[in-house]
């Protein structure tokens, strides 16, 4: 059923009296959600909360994917179109436009695995090109310049997201080099800028000369991810066999991951198969196939000729097992000619990227801080919040140090009593968390996750600013801990941020020991290196912050410092390696003399990381700001109760009979793996 697909057209002012209406028009008028000439879909509330639903966790699949394209299909006519996913409901307050462009198949579904993340964080619209409409490559441009100049007409102040696939790769350049002006941020998804080095060139001679119906079956093979199945297809065709004959075996392969769809396709379409890829790639007849190929070649050549007109920030997804474009090698080359652009490769992804289910299109723009909202990033009012299924995907990458270290968490009650978990730390802000940094920070991953899985608090902390260095380039699809810093709200420390943070009402993480303590010497463990200055307590009561010290112990537990800073120093090529990476990162080294290094640790049998968080303690504001001794005195009140805390924590793990990870694994296999370990009483 149509009524089944959740969208709207959009803009129609910009189409033509005779374009035929989509069915969903009439179901959605009865939501109030239709749009007037030029309208904008009105957002329903000022930001996310923590932990919200992007809903990648239902996404669907390729079998939901293919009954919305056939449902799509059956009102396939008239002329170039915009329509408006709904999914994902209204999005934020200020949330900027994305346009996607789809790939040559032109039915404007690309994103269908991603409308609720994105429509939750922009105004999304889709374009759609008919099978029959005939539109040259030059007038697809006009038509998105189009929209693309009208809103920055009326909101000059936001940028323009331009999302192409494969073909639109080739529109959003076009239109980003014609408009050097507007503020417009592509995202490119397998750009077809590669199309006359793809790997169908020598395959396109023949395919001309094939039925209609064969070339359909071979261009929509090679479009999905199947690794060399595809040859196994190919070679079929060539001794004869019948296509549909080998898309059945495939689909009785339990290890491929067509099987779910092509059942699908069998038990469904059956002898329709062929006219149902026709339409879903838009090749209907032998001409409709030729003048695709024709639109891709000019395409891919209108936008390599105005690569260099091109301002606009780029981010590149290459797919490495793209068998229709040499995607990983033209990512390459994207990225030494554009002037301000980035790369992730997919290590084990195919051409058709953002229909992957494992892929997450609303996260990797984040972790890439392409996301805003005015004409430049700022990491306080454009940061978005991780999401539920972002929190499940930095616990999976954090899950060995997790299982490894059992993390113990502790706080204290107002009154001064000690209970398990995080119930003692308040619950609204501002609040500013004073701790001791573990070597090379390990504590911070349980630390962040924990807040939001207890409290949905999302800590914002102070890190060093080489964490924030950027990154033009990534091989990883998963959270790495960059992408940790940035999912999980951390700023370079600076007095700006921490102003602006508790201007906020934020949580903020601050570790005044910094690097120094977190890349600490043999014999410092739990030694605290903090500055002599108590800039930090001023600052929290100019904003009436309340002040949670607390500390964590367990490094010596995982591991054992076999060369520290001063080992390595004394090595002529490590010192020199050492000098220069600071010295090419441009990292100023403080009053503490520290160098950032990477430490040589032998790991041991783990132990157990132990958390506490000490009484709260409200700051009164106008005594502290206006006197410094009493500032000072706060100052090493709080210092002293972090030391206080790492001294009984250090006791307290002894009486802990499952300080060691066997005890632990034994529990945790009689009891299941989801149940809390004890620990010592407090």
């Amino acid at each position: 059923m149509a009524s089944s697909l959740p969208l709207i057209t959009l803009c129609p002012s910009l189409l033509p009296s005779r374009s035929p209406p989509l069915s969903l028009r009439r179901l959605l008028h009865r939501r109030n959600q239709w749009l007037g000439r030029g309208r904008r879909i009105n957002a329903s509330h000022e930001g996310l909360e923590a932990l919200y639903d992007d809903g990648y966790r239902n996404a669907g699949s390729l079998h939901d994917y293919l009954q919305a394209v056939g449902d799509l299909l059956e009102f396939d006519q008239g002329p170039l179109r915009w329509f408006c996913p709904v999914d994902g409901g209204p999005p934020i307050k200020n949330a900027p436009l994305l346009l996607f462009l789809p790939g040559v198949d032109g039915n404007g579904l690309g994103l269908f695995m991603h409308h609720k993340a994105l429509g939750r964080i922009f105004e999304v619209r889709c374009m759609h090109i008919p099978v029959y409409d005939r539109t040259p490559f030059k007038g697809l441009v006009k038509f998105v310049e189009d929209v693309v100049r009208f809103e920055n007409s009326i909101s000059q102040d936001k940028p323009i997201y331009l999302v192409g696939h494969s073909l639109g790769g080739c529109l959003a350049l076009a239109v980003a080099a014609h408009n050097p002006d507007i503020d417009l941020i592509l995202v490119l998804s397998n750009p077809a800028t590669s199309f006359n080095r793809s790997q169908l060139q020598p395959l396109l001679p023949i395919l001309r000369g094939l039925s209609s119906q064969l070339d359909i079956f071979v261009f929509y093979l090679l479009s999905i991810n199947i690794d060399n199945q595809v040859k196994m297809a190919l070679d079929s065709i060539g001794d004869g066999s019948h296509p549909l004959q080998t898309l059945y075996k495939l689909s009785r392969n339990h290890s491929s991951p067509l099987p779910r769809i092509l059942v699908y396709i069998f038990s469904v379409m059956g002898d329709d198969l062929m006219e149902f890829l026709a339409e879903i790639t838009g090749y209907s007849t032998q001409e409709a196939f030729s003048w695709k190929l024709k639109l891709l070649k000019f395409a891919s050549y209108y936008a390599n000729s105005h690569l260099h007109a091109v301002t606009a920030e780029v981010l590149v997804l290459a797919s490495c097992l793209d068998r229709l474009l040499p995607s990983r090698d033209e990512a390459k080359r994207l990225l030494t000619l554009l002037l301000n652009c980035k790369v992730r490769y997919f290590e084990d992804h195919g051409h058709c990227l953002l229909l992957e289910n494992d892929i997450h299109l609303s996260t990797i723009i984040k972790c890439t801080e392409l996301y805003r909202r005015s004409r430049k990033h700022d990491r306080i009012s454009d940061y978005l919040p991780p999401s539920m299924m972002e929190l499940e995907a930095a616990s999976k990458s954090s899950r060995d140090l997790y299982r490894s270290t059992s993390p113990v968490m502790f706080s204290t009650m107002q009154e001064g009593k000690i209970v398990r978990g995080l119930s003692g730390v308040p619950n609204d802000g501002p609040v500013l968390l004073v701790g001791n940094h573990m070597l090379m920070g390990l504590d911070m991953i349980p630390l962040c996750t924990e807040f939001l899985r207890e409290k949905e608090i999302v800590l914002r902390g102070l890190a060093h600013h080489l964490l924030f260095q950027e990154k033009i380039e990534s091989s990883s699809q998963e959270y790495d801990f960059f992408d940790f810093v940035s999912i999980f709200g951390a700023v370079p420390v600076s007095d700006k941020y921490f102003y602006r943070l508790l201007s906020e009402k934020a949580f903020v993480l601050l570790y005044p020991g910094g690097s120094r303590e977190a890349l600490h010497r043999k014999g410092e463990k739990y030694k605290l290196f903090w500055p002599v200055q108590p800039g930090f307590v001023r600052m929290a009561a100019q904003f009436g912050a309340t002040i949670v010290p607390f500390a964590v112990v367990g490094e010596d537990d995982i591991g054992e410092l076999l060369m520290d800073y001063d080992d390595m120093m004394s090595i002529p090529f490590v010192k020199d390696r050492i000098k220069d990476f600071n010295e090419n990162k441009n990292i100023r080294n403080d009053d503490r003399n520290q160098d950032i290094f990477v430490p040589f640790v032998c790991p041991k049998l783990p132990g157990r990381f132990y958390y506490l968080f000490g009484k709260p303690i409200i700051t009164s504001g106008k005594e502290l700001l206006k006197d410094r001794q009493t500032a000072s005195a706060l100052y090493l009140h709080v210092k002293s109760e972090v030391e206080r805390i790492i001294s009984y924590l250090l006791k307290k793990r002894e009486e802990d009979i499952y300080r060691g990870i066997i005890p632990r694994t034994l529990y945790q296999v009689t009891w299941g793996s989801d149940h809390q370990v004890p620990t010592f009483e407090p």
